[in-house]
């Protein structure tokens, strides 16, 4: 009869991944069993994505197998859908079975909020998964491809519309502006016919970002040919397009893209987990309250900023750090030892407006532009790569190349 602990991890994103290197690290096999549960027998890097929508990076490396990075020998992986966990009876419930457990980690990840949008359910593409970025990639090649050989053909369906001026609206514009020139000479477009528009409710795009770095950013798109519309409110999605504005203004697009917004993995409203804004706000240790043995990182939790008073942003480098907390003080719960608080260690933001353009500020607030900004940003993702799986991963993965 076994009698070690398991531990189970929902998701194999940045938390998920993080979470299991940490735990294999800290425990023997003799100690607990690991158990990871995913959808899909990949993982992806989610902070690529918008270069994939955009199709200027190739799939094949913004996907990596679960199985080359955590070992079925050391750790058991189940590749189905989690559709509830049964708390009471320390349950998972996925799509083919069952499993218990005697500690969770719960790092499903985010699920696109269109804030209740009429008709954006319907009618956008969404940024989401490596699945929905594949479409996505491949409607907008084939608006181009259908353009060039239809006659009667409309402007408007070479425009691409896109909602929410935040981080990935603005990176995903930022892959646009550079991929648009090369659709229009493979299909011997004008480059003049196809319109990239970022509509944004707020007064401005970027919220959270250094004054000075909006405006670089700002500049540095509208130069590339989009057009950045601030202070618009979207009323409606439409299969033409957004009406926005308060004269309801239409404006058509043949690709249409909404980047406004996520929430945490619906598993959890399902599952009884009081939320806050689709997340759950989790303790100082990284539990579900009243939950001793559920942990919840990454894109599902809101873990407070005790200082500010407000939750910590939900970023990839926060859910790696939540991770590390997280499998330490799951080691101290099975030696019933005292549990350690988070504490987010920033290492700054910086977003790519291309593949040699970005702008950011990173250490103690230092703000890089242009092409130091661009090299920044694949140093940081290539770190992930090298924390994840080596040098092994990162020379077959990495991003680092010349200008």
């Amino acid at each position: 009869m076994n009698t070690k602990p398991r531990i189970v991890v929902l998701g194999a994103g940045y938390g998920g991944m993080m979470a299991t290197k940490k735990l294999i690290k800290n425990l023997s096999p003799e100690e607990a069993e690991i158990v990871l549960i995913n959808k899909h027998n990949y993982h992806y890097q989610t902070t690529w994505l918008h270069e994939l929508a955009a199709g200027t990076i190739n799939p094949n490396q913004v996907r990596i197998m679960i199985s080359d990075i955590i070992s079925p020998n050391r750790v058991r992986l189940i590749y189905d859908t989690v559709e509830a966990i049964d708390k009471d009876n320390q349950k998972v419930l996925l799509e083919n079975s069952e499993l218990t457990y005697d500690y969770l980690v719960v790092s499903l990840g985010y699920e696109t909020n269109t804030f209740g949008i009429k008709g954006m359910e319907e009618h956008a593409f969404f940024i989401e998964d490596f699945q929905s970025c594949q479409l996505l990639r491949e409607h907008i090649e084939y608006q181009f491809a259908r353009y060039n050989v239809d006659s009667n053909a409309d402007d408007d369906s070479l425009a691409i519309l896109v909602g929410g001026g935040g981080f990935t609206g603005i990176e995903f514009i930022g892959e646009l502006v550079e991929k648009i020139p090369k659709l229009c000479k493979k299909y011997d477009i004008d480059r003049g016919k196809v319109k990239i528009i970022n509509v944004e409710a707020a007064p401005s795009i970027l919220p959270g970002f250094d004054k000075d770095l909006v405006t670089y950013a700002k500049k540095s798109l509208q130069e590339r040919g989009a057009d950045i519309m601030e202070d618009t409110r979207i009323n409606e999605c439409t299969e033409e397009g957004f009406i926005v504005g308060d004269n309801n203004e239409l404006i058509k697009a043949g690709t249409i893209v909404w980047t406004g917004g996520v929430k945490g993995s619906s598993i959890l409203s399902k599952s009884g987990f009081e939320l806050t804004k689709g997340k759950v706000t989790v303790n100082g240790d990284l539990r579900a309250p009243g939950h001793d043995n559920i942990f919840i990182i990454g894109d599902c939790a809101w873990v407070m900023d005790k200082k500010q008073g407000r939750p910590y942003p939900p970023t990839a480098q926060a859910a790696m750090q939540h991770a590390t907390t997280c499998a330490n003080n799951i080691k101290a719960l099975m030696n019933q030892e005292p549990l350690e608080e988070f504490t987010f260690s920033d290492k700054g933001t910086v977003a790519s407006l291309g593949v040699t353009d970005g702008m950011g500020s990173i250490l103690n607030g230092m703000k890089l532009y242009g092409k130091p900004a661009a090299a920044m940003k694949k140093v940081v993702d290539d770190r992930y790569l090298f924390l994840l799986g080596g040098p092994k991963l990162l020379l077959k993965k990495g991003k680092v190349r010349p200008f």
